[in-house]
Order: C-alpha cells, then structure tokens, then sequence
C-alpha cells in the first residue's frame, strides 16, 4: 500500500509539472513515458495495442485554399507531384457569422462535384462549433455558449449544413468539426467547459446524422501534445467519433520527431488511443514551422503516415508550412516531391464508410426564422462567387444553390495564392497558427 501511495504521489507530482507545458514541448524521457493516452498510469502496466500496420498509402491531398477558386490548384499540385494522384480535398468553413457555418451553397457544391468525379476521392471539411470563431472571445463567454449549444439552441445552422451537403453531393464528407478544441486559438475551445464542449459536440452530430441520405465521418482533431488541456479530457465518445485525428506542425523549436511521438498526448498516444477503439487515425494538418526547413520531419512524417491505420492526411501548403506554395523551404521541398511523385494513392480507390451508430439524442428541432440567420457585424460583405470555368459543369451550381434555397452569406475570399506566396491567407478561409 506504501508502495501504491508514492507512485500515486509521483504521478500527481507530475501532472502539476506538465499542466503548463505548451503545446508540442519536448520532455524529460521519464515524463515521456510517465504518461499513457487516456489515464495517469504507467506505460507497461497493460499491453499496448497493435497499432502497426503494413506499409500503404493513405489518400492524401493538401490545403491549398478554401474559396471554390481554389480547385483548380488541386490539379496543379498532382502535376507538381508526377502526376500523383491527390485523392483529398480539404477546405474549411468560415466562422465569422452562423451563416459561414451553414456553407455557401455555391462553394460547397463546386467542391462536392470535385469529389463526385471521382469515387477514390475524399472531401474533408473543417467546420466550426461556434461564431465568431476567431475573435479572442472570452472564456467565460465560451463556456456560455458551449452551454447553449449543448441544450440546442444552434441546432438549425448544423441542420442546415447537413442537407445543404447532401443535397449537394457531398453526402459523405469528412468533417472536422471544432479541429483543434484543446488549444486556445478558436472560440470553440474544450477547456472553458469540457463538460458542455463533449454534450455539444454529440448534439451537432446527432443533428447531422438526423438527414436523410447522410453518411458523414467525424474527424476529432486536436493539436499534437499537451495544449491547454489534454485533449482525451474532450472526448465525446466512441459513437460519435469516426476518426482521431491530430495536427502536426514542426513545433517547438529545437524538438525531434521522436519527442513528437514520445510525448504526452502526442503520435504514439494518438494511434493507440484510437486502436484501442478501433478507428483510423488521420492527419488533417501538418507541416513545417518553428524548425524551419526540416526535411528530415517531412521523411518521418511521411514515413509515420504510411506505416499506421491513416485514414488521409493533407498537408497545410503555404509558409511556413508547406512544399509547393512556399519558396523558403527548398530542401524539404524536395525531400517531399522525392517520396510523392507518382504516388497512385490507396490501392483499392475509395475508403469504406461505416454506418452511422444510432444516435443517444434526440434533438429537439426549432424550425428556423424564414430570414436567413445575419452574418457576425465583423464579416465583411459578402462576394460574389465566381467559379473558374474548368471548375463546373456549366450551370450546375447555379442550379444546386437555387435548389437549396437562397445562399447565406458567404465566408471571405482568402488571399490569392501562387507559387511564390508567402502571407497566410486571411483568418475567415482557414484556421490561424499559434
């Protein structure tokens, strides 16, 4: 019983010691292996899960922008590559008002028709839980919203998303939903409540499943590592989680990709915490950052992807973070062309889609007002969508938008990209760096 006493002790020790390490900092090799994925207890006590797999390679993509005039990049990018076959697409909604949430419907039906060209392809699509999503709103004020979430007040906006998907043709999209909610960058944050954070991502999702013709993916996505809060304390739950996620960024400075497998809540925490379930994982952000260009990272990371259950990965492509877009990151660059040309992607083409489990909730629909929900006062006007023409079959988005009742107002166009780009494009196409 003493003996039990002082490594409870120690471990409570420890706790304290890294509650306020950030995110991504390299540890001590004993507080490395002091830690497992989702309780305080030693590694060794219990047999680690078989999360290995044969060598493959997952479907892969990059983020190359959100607005619809971004597509055509996709098909540049495969050119850059070889001719390697991207088979994902990921974009982001914005979140400036409930009407970025509810997507634009032109916007989502000219990247839903880039994934129906193709079966083998993937459409992943981060959405946030709650607006304005990046105004350093409040904790207390994030709390209280995620409470109003939890009892259904913001039902309508994610119901609206899920048909406006559907009857787009994105019925089987995979969406990030609140991506990175164990840091502090976005207003839809698990720490202020991670209580209310859990109830109200099972209501999206219960409301989400509720469409007719759905057949969705969830993609729980947090940071690499100990952010503000481990990210296993906002686990929803196995039957509303398709997918665990993680974003992966070079980050901090000086680190190795060993401490970013070794660490807390870090890669090796992540692969069996979901084969202890038995999902997937995926890598729906990664790329350079504080370590500069570091091709030795973009070799593990590719390599680490290819030798575990990977759902998909894209990788944020433009500085500091990426290959193509990014003209300071030369060596790894080509380290990256080196292991991706030609690639064919998943051998057997398209990945197989679970049933959706049956919900536990059962929500409590408000019908909307007939005016479509006003924009946060901070989103600028909205523009005017204007698709390039290899991008769409002529007339069809037009005639998807009309079928799906009048567009909302629309995220911001993010800054034009090209080869030698170098500024991030603007807060309301995709999510900020810390």
């Amino acid at each position: 019983m003493r003996i039990g006493r002082l490594a409870l002790a120690a471990a409570a020790l420890l706790l304290l010691t890294t509650a306020s390490v950030p995110a991504g900092t390299p540890l001590s090799q004993t507080e490395r292996h002091g830690l497992s994925s989702d309780a305080f207890e030693p590694r060794g006590a219990a047999p680690r899960p078989v999360v290995q797999r044969p060598s493959h390679e997952p479907p892969f993509g990059a983020f190359v922008g959100s607005w619809d005039r971004y597509i055509p990049q996709i098909g540049r990018y495969a050119q850059w590559l070889g001719n390697a076959n991207l088979q994902v697409g990921h974009t982001y909604l914005a979140g400036n008002g409930w009407a970025d949430v509810e997507g634009e419907p032109v916007v989502l039906g000219l990247w839903s028709q880039w994934r129906l060209a193709d079966p083998s392809r993937m459409l992943v699509l981060g959405v946030p839980m709650l607006v304005p999503n990046e105004a350093d709103v409040p904790d207390g004020e994030v709390a209280r919203l995620l409470g109003q979430g939890a009892r259904g007040e913001f039902d309508q906006h994610f119901l609206r998303l899920a048909r406006r998907l559907v009857a787009l043709g994105g019925a089987d999209t995979v969406l990030t939903l609140g991506w990175e909610m164990n840091g502090v960058t976005y207003t839809h944050r698990c720490k202020p409540d991670p209580t209310a954070w859990k109830a109200y991502w099972r209501r999206i999702v219960s409301v989400m499943r509720s469409v007719p013709g759905q057949r969705f993916r969830f993609d729980f996505a947090p940071n690499r590592g100990l952010d503000a809060i481990p990210w296993t304390k906002c686990y929803p739950g196995d039957d509303v989680v398709d997918i665990i996620g993680m974003d992966n960024y070079d980050q901090p400075a000086g680190a190795t990709f060993d401490d970013y497998v070794r660490e807390p809540y870090g890669l090796q925490d992540q692969v069996e915490f979901a084969a202890k379930r038995g999902k997937p994982v995926s890598y729906p952000e990664w790329g350079l950052f504080r370590n500069g260009d570091n091709p030795q990272f973009v070799q593990r990371m590719v390599e680490w992807i290819r030798t575990h259950d990977t759902s998909y990965q894209t990788v944020t492509d433009y500085c500091p973070h990426g290959f193509w877009q990014c003209g300071q990151n030369p060596r790894s660059s080509a380290r990256f062309k080196q292991l991706m040309t030609g690639s064919k992607g998943t051998p057997d083409g398209t990945q197989p889609t679970p049933p959706a489990p049956t919900p536990q909730i059962t929500p409590q629909i408000t019908p909307p007002p007939t005016p479509a929900a006003p924009a946060s006062p901070t989103a600028p006007p909205s523009p005017t969508a204007t698709a390039p023409a290899a991008a769409s079959p002529s007339g069809a988005a037009t005639a998807t938008a009309a079928a799906t009742g009048s567009p909302s107002a629309s995220a911001p166009a993010p800054a034009s990209a090209s080869a030698s780009a170098s500024a991030e494009p603007s807060p309301g196409s995709r999510p900020a760096r810390r």
